[in-house]
This record gives C-alpha cells, structure tokens and sequence, in this order.
C-alpha cells in the first residue's frame, strides 16, 4: 500500500477493510469471531463487542495467523470447541465476501464430507494469487503459491483459477494439521494452504467450491486494487439504498458510504457524499452537498453545496441552502437557513429563517460556546451571533448586526454604528487626486518615452 497505515486498517466506504469479512461472519451466524492482530494490537479498539482478538506474535505467514486464532478457540477456560464443527477462514484484505457467499461454504462443506473445502474463483489476470492445482478428474492436488519466483512452475503459473484465502475446516482436521506446518518455501512462512496437503496425505477429503461472482472474493493488495474494490462496493450500496426506494439520479457521481441510513423517497442529485452514520428521513432532497454523521428529518432539505458537519440534526421539513456550513447544531422543523451562513454549536427553532450570512461566532480562543435562536425568529443579512446568547421567540435582528446580548422574544435587536453620509466627499477625493498628478509632474517624476 506504499502507506503508514497497515493495508487492513484503510478504510473502504466507511469502515476498515478487515471490518467488512467481520460483519459478513457476524450476519452468517458465527458462533465465535476471533480476529489476529500483530502484537502491536492496532485492531483492538475497532472490534465490535463479541469480536475477539488473537495476537500473532511473529509475522510468520497465514498458517502463523491460523495457529494464533486456533489458540484462541481452544484456549483453557473458554467454550469448548466441537472437533466436527466448521471453521472458516476469511482474509482482513478480502472485503467483499457476503454471509451468504459464507452461508454457501459452509453448506458445501458439510454436504461434501470434506475435512477442508477452499473457495476458489476464475481470474482472467490470476497475478499475486495463488494458483489451484487439479488432477485429471477435476479433483484438488494443491495450492501453489506465486509470491516469490520459484514458488510455482511456469505452467503453474498459466492457471486462471486461483485460490481465495477463503477456507472452511472441520476444526479436529485443521487442529491436528496445524502444528505440522513447515516453512520450506521461498519466503520462509507458514502458508495455510498446507494444511490441505497435510490432509490429504493423511487420506482426508479436500473440496472446492468455485465462487462465480469473483468481487465477492478480490483481494487487495495496493491502492489500485483498492479502488477498484471501492467502486464495486459503492455500486452495490447504491443499488441497496434505490431498491429500497431512494432516487440516486447519477450514481457514478454520488459517494454514499456503508453505514448511511436513508428513507423511500428521498433524492439524492449528483455530486454529493453522504459519510459516516448519517441518517436521512423520507422525502428529504440532498442537491449537491457533503454530510458528515449528520440526521435528517422526514422532507429536510439541503444544498445545492451544503455541508452538514458531524452533530447536525435538521428537524422535519428544514432547509439548509447554498454555501451554508451547520456544525452540531439542531436545526427546527421547517427552519430555513437559505445560503452563505455558517451555523455551529447552535440550536435553532422551528419556522425560524436565517438571513444571508448569518454567522454563529462560537469559539472565543479557548472555549465553544452554543447559540439559542428560538422559533419564528427573522435574522436580517449578515448578522453575527456572537455565543453565549440567546435570541428568544419571534424576534428580529437588523441587517448588519453583530448580536453580543440576549435579544427578548418579539424584540428587534440592531448592533451597528449609525450611518453617517459625508457630502461633497467624491469631489473633494478627485480634486486631491488631481493636485498630487501635478505635483509629480512639476517634479519631474512622470513617464519618460
């Protein structure tokens, strides 16, 4: 990945790569999710409740990670673990996979008889995978790693079918198979797919299942994979969402990441991204904006070029208009805040309208301070809230207006300098200009040709 950030830890739509094969098992009904992390632990903080964590302490290949995991289920003092019960392997950088893709391992496995059944899929360029090596019958021989050169043959290397990283074990075959793991290969790891040359030898019953849909099993292993990864989970979050009721009127165009809320009727334009755990109500209209783990009433509208910060809450019906900025505010039902304003640390009342840049001035240097507008307030253009303060029930605030004291219900609060108009002053400025003119000419600093 070429990054300071281990390749598990990027993100992809919202969630870090190795979350998505831990929610995929948590929806297939695992009884148990052990995630392997290094001993560094850089994964502990982001496993959701139930998840546990098995520390690999060196970094000595898939079949080091899979000891460290079995180390886990088989720990003293833990459930025990059933030797017929089957254990799935799943990769942190294989982020596709579905618990219905899972679903169907499982059952090929136990239908089989199988001590240990790989997924597998077709790749039309198979390169950084390894390679499934068949006998005449289509039966399994092995797995041939490509990492290094010597790892397989050349014509090893001209199969297309390739070996997922997707297994599922009986747990007594894999328990038993696992110490016997040697690291006589080119990069000196332990390769789980070793495993199924030990059980065969052993005269167990290898399977395959062939996975058709090969998204569902691309690995990442740089950046490009990545985003080609990302563009294939972003059309099918896309398509969830308009299969349920939302209008996506360009979906090339629009970024929704995975854990976006939206209801039926809603209609998202072209141009926006909707990240974190927004959630958006029916009929809301999104035109061209950028929301951050914001909320979104039924019939809210935002944009075109809002951008809705984290803590943002707009109450049925709001508005939230051109080049306008609301940052863990609340904002009213039916509220309007029409263009150029930037509203943080705020709560805002129902039916009441911002005028044009409306500012909340919410930070003093040291502390934020939050901004109470009530409901059916008119602030006039460009009036700034200076926090604390509190403007109450239907009061106005004149054009102009810097507001540093509580303006009362149905009051008009102006703070500004009086006008003053200075008469004859453009021709007294053009007379000046002319006189310095002169000047310079009868000193010789004009122009020269």
């Amino acid at each position: 990945m070429r990054s300071n950030t281990a390749k598990v830890q990027h993100e992809l739509c919202g969630v870090p790569l190795f979350m998505w094969p831990v929610r995929a098992a948590l929806e297939a009904g695992a009884g148990r999710v052990v995630v392997v992390d290094s001993p560094a632990r850089a994964l502990a903080a982001l496993l959701p409740e139930g998840v546990e964590l098995a520390v690999q302490e060196r970094s000595d290949g898939t079949g080091g990670a899979m000891r460290a995991a079995m180390a886990m289920l088989q720990a003293a003092g833990g459930p025990a673990l059933d030797p017929a019960a089957p254990v799935v392997v799943l990769n942190g950088d294989v982020p596709l996979v579905s618990a219905q893709a899972i679903g169907e391992l499982v059952d090929v496995h136990r239908a089989s008889g199988a001590q240990a059944t790989m997924a597998t899929t077709v790749l039309a360029d198979p390169r950084g995978y390894g390679r499934v090596v068949r006998d005449a019958n289509g039966a399994v021989l092995r797995v041939v790693e490509t990492k290094q050169p010597g790892d397989a043959t050349a014509a090893e290397l001209q199969i297309h079918e390739v070996n997922t990283g997707i297994f599922a074990f009986t747990a007594g075959a894999l328990s038993a198979a696992l110490p016997r793991l040697s690291a006589e290969n080119a990069q000196g790891e332990l390769y789980l797919p070793q495993v199924l040359d030990l059980l065969r030898a052993d005269g167990a019953a290898i399977a395959a299942h062939v996975v058709a849909d090969e998204g569902l099993v691309l690995g990442v292993n740089d950046r490009v994979a990545l985003a080609r990864v990302r563009a294939i989970a972003q059309a099918q979050i896309n398509e969830r969402h308009m299969r349920a009721g939302v209008g996506i009127l360009d979906p090339a165009a629009t970024v929704i990441e995975v854990d976006v809320e939206i209801g039926q009727d809603t209609t998202i334009e072209p141009f926006t991204t909707i990240k974190g755990r927004t959630k958006i109500g029916r009929g809301c209209s999104i035109r061209c904006s950028y929301l951050v783990d914001c909320v979104l009433e039924d019939g809210a509208s935002v944009g075109p070029f809002g951008y809705l910060r984290p803590g943002t809450v707009l109450r049925a019906g709001a508005k939230v208009g051109t080049f306008v900025e609301v940052k863990n505010s609340d904002v009213g039902a039916g509220a309007k805040i029409p263009h150029l304003s930037y509203i943080g640390d705020a709560d805002v009342g129902a039916r009441t309208n911002l005028g044009a840049a409306t500012i909340t001035a919410n930070y003093d240097g040291h502390a934020k301070h939050r901004t109470t507008v009530g409901s059916g307030v008119r602030t006039g253009v460009d009036t700034t809230l200076v926090a604390p303060v509190r403007v109450g029930d239907d009061a106005y605030t004149g054009a102009g207006s810097v507001i540093v004291d509580d303006v009362p219900a149905g009051a008009l609060g102006v703070a500004r300098a009086r006008q003053e108009n200075v008469e004859g002053y453009a021709e007294r400025r053009a007379a000046a200009a002319a006189a310095a003119g002169a000047e310079r000419a009868d000193s010789g600093g004009g122009s020269h040709s």
